[in-house]
């Protein structure tokens, strides 16, 4: 299982902008310049994803996985900012 799937720390610290014509439901995105979106939710703080089901460092899980944007496609763990976003929530470190 991937720790993504019981983390979630991600989606509850950074902004998460792309480009508005991304396949990704209007209605969970806010406007931030004239081509680019953000995720609801996570535009402003407390940052946390309106997409994020679940509790961050228990059990996540993105209720529109299939449609996410490329920037969360392209976040993977293992890297720093996977382990600071774990940091800003209280959890460990992770390695490959």
């Amino acid at each position: 299982m991937s720790h993504c799937q019981h983390c979630g720390a991600c989606c509850a610290s950074f902004r998460v902008s792309f480009y508005w014509g991304e396949d990704v439901p209007a209605q969970l995105t806010v406007p931030v310049t004239p081509h680019r979106a953000a995720m609801r939710g996570t535009e402003a703080k407390p940052v946390r994803c309106i997409a994020l089901s679940g509790e961050v460092g228990k059990q996540v899980g993105c209720t529109i996985y299939p449609q996410r944007s490329s920037t969360c496609r392209e976040f993977t763990e293992y890297t720093p900012e996977c382990n600071k976003a774990r940091a800003m929530h209280g959890l460990p470190p992770i390695q490959p």
